[in-house]
Protein backbone atom coordinates (compact mmCIF):
# COMPACT_ATOMS: atom_id res chain seq x y z
CA UNK A 1 0.00 0.00 0.00
CA UNK A 2 0.94 3.63 -0.36
CA UNK A 3 -0.75 6.50 1.49
CA UNK A 4 -0.28 10.22 0.92
CA UNK A 5 -2.00 12.38 3.51
CA UNK A 6 -1.29 15.59 1.61
CA UNK A 7 -2.87 14.20 -1.57
CA UNK A 8 -5.49 12.19 0.35
CA UNK A 9 -4.55 9.19 -1.78
CA UNK A 10 -4.57 5.47 -0.92
CA UNK A 11 -3.14 2.78 -3.17
CA UNK A 12 -4.13 -0.80 -2.27
CA UNK A 13 -1.51 -3.30 -3.45
CA UNK A 14 -2.94 -6.55 -4.82
CA UNK A 15 -0.17 -9.13 -5.31
CA UNK A 16 1.10 -9.86 -8.82
CA UNK A 17 -0.67 -7.00 -10.58
CA UNK A 18 2.25 -4.62 -11.12
CA UNK A 19 1.89 -3.25 -7.61
CA UNK A 20 5.58 -3.21 -6.66
CA UNK A 21 6.31 -1.00 -9.65
CA UNK A 22 3.47 1.36 -8.70
CA UNK A 23 4.53 1.34 -5.04
CA UNK A 24 8.09 2.31 -5.91
CA UNK A 25 7.01 5.09 -8.26
CA UNK A 26 4.49 6.59 -5.84
CA UNK A 27 7.07 6.48 -3.07
CA UNK A 28 9.46 8.40 -5.30
CA UNK A 29 7.02 11.15 -6.33
CA UNK A 30 5.00 11.60 -3.10
CA UNK A 31 7.24 13.08 -0.37
CA UNK A 32 4.93 11.98 2.44
CA UNK A 33 4.30 8.44 1.13
CA UNK A 34 3.75 6.01 3.99
CA UNK A 35 2.11 2.72 4.98
CA UNK A 36 -0.16 1.73 7.85
CA UNK A 37 1.84 0.41 10.78
CA UNK A 38 0.98 -3.15 11.67
CA UNK A 39 -0.72 -3.91 8.35
CA UNK A 40 0.97 -5.99 5.65
CA UNK A 41 1.92 -4.05 2.53
CA UNK A 42 -0.57 -6.27 0.70
CA UNK A 43 -3.28 -5.52 3.24
CA UNK A 44 -6.87 -5.45 2.03
CA UNK A 45 -8.92 -2.28 2.02
CA UNK A 46 -10.88 -3.66 4.97
CA UNK A 47 -7.71 -4.28 7.01
CA UNK A 48 -6.41 -0.82 6.20
CA UNK A 49 -9.64 0.94 7.17
CA UNK A 50 -9.95 -1.01 10.41
CA UNK A 51 -6.50 0.27 11.37
CA UNK A 52 -7.11 3.84 10.19
CA UNK A 53 -10.85 4.49 9.64
CA UNK A 54 -10.19 8.08 8.57
CA UNK A 55 -8.65 6.78 5.35
CA UNK A 56 -12.15 5.92 4.12
CA UNK A 57 -12.41 9.50 2.82
CA UNK A 58 -9.19 9.20 0.76
CA UNK A 59 -9.36 8.61 -2.99
CA UNK A 60 -8.51 4.93 -3.30
CA UNK A 61 -7.31 2.84 -6.21
CA UNK A 62 -5.87 -0.58 -6.99
CA UNK A 63 -5.05 -2.80 -9.95
CA UNK A 64 -6.45 -6.22 -10.86
CA UNK A 65 -5.28 -8.82 -13.36
CA UNK A 66 -6.56 -11.77 -15.36
CA UNK A 67 -6.66 -14.57 -12.73
CA UNK A 68 -5.03 -17.18 -14.99
CA UNK A 69 -2.13 -14.87 -15.88
CA UNK A 70 -1.85 -13.78 -12.26
CA UNK A 71 -1.50 -17.35 -10.98
CA UNK A 72 1.21 -18.10 -13.51
CA UNK A 73 3.05 -14.92 -12.50
CA UNK A 74 2.82 -15.95 -8.85
CA UNK A 75 4.25 -19.38 -9.63
CA UNK A 76 7.11 -17.79 -11.59
CA UNK A 77 7.96 -15.85 -8.43
CA UNK A 78 8.01 -19.13 -6.49
CA UNK A 79 10.32 -20.59 -9.15
CA UNK A 80 12.69 -17.64 -8.86
CA UNK A 81 12.75 -18.03 -5.09
CA UNK A 82 13.48 -21.78 -5.41
CA UNK A 83 16.33 -21.01 -7.84
CA UNK A 84 17.80 -18.44 -5.47
CA UNK A 85 17.63 -20.93 -2.60
CA UNK A 86 19.46 -23.49 -4.69
CA UNK A 87 22.11 -20.86 -5.50
CA UNK A 88 22.73 -20.39 -1.79
CA UNK A 89 20.76 -17.21 -1.16
CA UNK A 90 19.09 -17.62 2.23
CA UNK A 91 16.16 -15.39 3.13
CA UNK A 92 14.46 -15.51 6.48
CA UNK A 93 11.73 -12.86 6.43
CA UNK A 94 8.09 -13.81 6.91
CA UNK A 95 7.12 -13.35 3.26
CA UNK A 96 9.76 -15.75 2.05
CA UNK A 97 8.92 -18.35 4.67
CA UNK A 98 5.50 -18.50 3.04
CA UNK A 99 7.00 -18.73 -0.45
CA UNK A 100 9.37 -21.45 0.75
CA UNK A 101 6.41 -23.49 2.01
CA UNK A 102 4.66 -23.10 -1.34
CA UNK A 103 7.82 -24.06 -3.22
CA UNK A 104 8.29 -27.19 -1.12
CA UNK A 105 4.66 -28.24 -1.57
CA UNK A 106 4.30 -27.38 -5.27
CA UNK A 107 7.20 -28.63 -7.41
CA UNK A 108 5.53 -27.58 -10.67
CA UNK A 109 2.78 -25.33 -11.97
CA UNK A 110 0.15 -28.07 -12.07
CA UNK A 111 0.73 -28.82 -8.38
CA UNK A 112 0.62 -25.11 -7.64
CA UNK A 113 -2.87 -24.86 -9.16
CA UNK A 114 -4.37 -28.22 -8.24
CA UNK A 115 -2.83 -28.55 -4.76
CA UNK A 116 -1.52 -25.15 -3.73
CA UNK A 117 -4.85 -23.35 -4.10
CA UNK A 118 -6.37 -25.79 -1.62
CA UNK A 119 -3.52 -25.80 0.89
CA UNK A 120 -2.65 -22.09 0.99
CA UNK A 121 -5.63 -19.84 1.59
CA UNK A 122 -3.56 -16.76 0.85
CA UNK A 123 -3.22 -17.84 -2.77
CA UNK A 124 -6.98 -17.97 -3.32
CA UNK A 125 -7.97 -14.60 -1.86
CA UNK A 126 -10.05 -12.99 -4.63
CA UNK A 127 -8.84 -9.65 -5.88
CA UNK A 128 -12.20 -7.97 -5.26
CA UNK A 129 -11.72 -8.60 -1.53
CA UNK A 130 -8.62 -6.42 -1.54
CA UNK A 131 -10.50 -3.51 -3.06
CA UNK A 132 -13.96 -3.55 -1.49
CA UNK A 133 -15.69 -3.82 1.85
CA UNK A 134 -19.39 -3.98 2.68
CA UNK A 135 -19.52 -0.18 2.77
CA UNK A 136 -16.58 1.04 0.68
CA UNK A 137 -15.19 0.23 -2.74
CA UNK A 138 -12.03 1.57 -4.34
CA UNK A 139 -12.77 4.71 -6.36
CA UNK A 140 -10.79 3.35 -9.30
CA UNK A 141 -10.01 -0.26 -10.12
CA UNK A 142 -7.51 -0.36 -12.96
CA UNK A 143 -6.25 -3.36 -14.86
CA UNK A 144 -2.79 -4.72 -15.33
CA UNK A 145 -3.70 -5.20 -18.99
CA UNK A 146 -4.11 -1.41 -19.39
CA UNK A 147 -1.68 -0.37 -16.69
CA UNK A 148 0.00 2.60 -18.35
CA UNK A 149 -3.27 4.21 -19.42
CA UNK A 150 -4.88 3.70 -16.02
CA UNK A 151 -1.90 5.15 -14.19
CA UNK A 152 -1.91 8.17 -16.48
CA UNK A 153 -5.44 8.81 -15.21
CA UNK A 154 -4.12 8.76 -11.64
CA UNK A 155 -1.29 11.06 -12.66
CA UNK A 156 -3.71 13.53 -14.23
CA UNK A 157 -6.01 13.52 -11.22
CA UNK A 158 -3.26 14.32 -8.74
CA UNK A 159 -0.95 16.25 -11.04
CA UNK A 160 2.07 14.19 -10.03
CA UNK A 161 5.18 13.62 -12.18
CA UNK A 162 5.34 10.32 -14.00
CA UNK A 163 7.47 8.40 -16.46
CA UNK A 164 6.91 5.21 -18.48
CA UNK A 165 6.97 2.21 -16.16
CA UNK A 166 9.66 -0.41 -15.90
CA UNK A 167 8.52 -3.44 -13.94
CA UNK A 168 10.67 -4.55 -11.01
CA UNK A 169 9.30 -8.10 -10.88
CA UNK A 170 9.94 -9.44 -14.38
CA UNK A 171 12.44 -12.20 -15.06
CA UNK A 172 14.11 -10.77 -18.17
CA UNK A 173 16.15 -13.94 -18.65
CA UNK A 174 13.07 -15.94 -19.60
CA UNK A 175 12.89 -16.69 -23.34
CA UNK A 176 9.26 -15.52 -23.52
CA UNK A 177 9.97 -12.14 -21.89
CA UNK A 178 8.44 -9.13 -23.61
CA UNK A 179 8.11 -5.75 -21.96
CA UNK A 180 4.78 -4.77 -23.45
CA UNK A 181 2.29 -7.31 -22.05
CA UNK A 182 3.83 -7.25 -18.58
CA UNK A 183 3.23 -3.51 -18.33
CA UNK A 184 -0.16 -3.44 -20.04
CA UNK A 185 -1.81 -4.96 -23.09
CA UNK A 186 -3.59 -8.26 -23.62
CA UNK A 187 -1.26 -11.23 -23.28
CA UNK A 188 -2.58 -14.78 -23.67
CA UNK A 189 0.72 -16.68 -23.54
CA UNK A 190 -0.29 -18.11 -20.17
CA UNK A 191 -2.86 -20.36 -21.87
CA UNK A 192 -0.24 -22.86 -23.04
CA UNK A 193 0.72 -23.53 -19.41
CA UNK A 194 -2.75 -24.79 -18.48
CA UNK A 195 -4.59 -28.04 -18.93
CA UNK A 196 -8.38 -27.84 -19.16
CA UNK A 197 -8.66 -29.11 -15.59
CA UNK A 198 -6.23 -26.49 -14.30
CA UNK A 199 -8.08 -23.71 -16.14
CA UNK A 200 -11.38 -24.81 -14.59
CA UNK A 201 -9.80 -24.91 -11.14
CA UNK A 202 -8.69 -21.28 -11.41
CA UNK A 203 -12.09 -20.24 -12.75
CA UNK A 204 -13.78 -21.88 -9.77
CA UNK A 205 -11.34 -20.41 -7.23
CA UNK A 206 -11.67 -16.89 -8.60
CA UNK A 207 -15.28 -16.94 -9.78
CA UNK A 208 -15.96 -13.60 -8.09
CA UNK A 209 -13.08 -11.93 -9.93
CA UNK A 210 -14.15 -13.45 -13.24
CA UNK A 211 -17.67 -12.11 -12.75
CA UNK A 212 -16.80 -8.76 -11.21
CA UNK A 213 -14.12 -7.78 -13.71
CA UNK A 214 -15.25 -9.67 -16.81
CA UNK A 215 -12.15 -11.82 -17.21
CA UNK A 216 -12.04 -14.98 -19.29
CA UNK A 217 -9.47 -17.65 -20.03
Amino acid sequence: MVISDSARLLFVHVQKTGGSTIHNRLTEVLPDARQVKGVDRHGTLGQILRAEPELSTYWTFGIVRNPWARMLSWFRMVERFRDSEQDGERRLDRKNQFIRSVAETCPDFEAFIMKGLDEFSRLQTPQWRYLATKTRRADMIGRQESLEADLRAVQARFDIPWEPLKSVNIDRTRPDYKAGPELGGRDTRYRSEYTDEMARRVEAAFARDVTAFGYEF
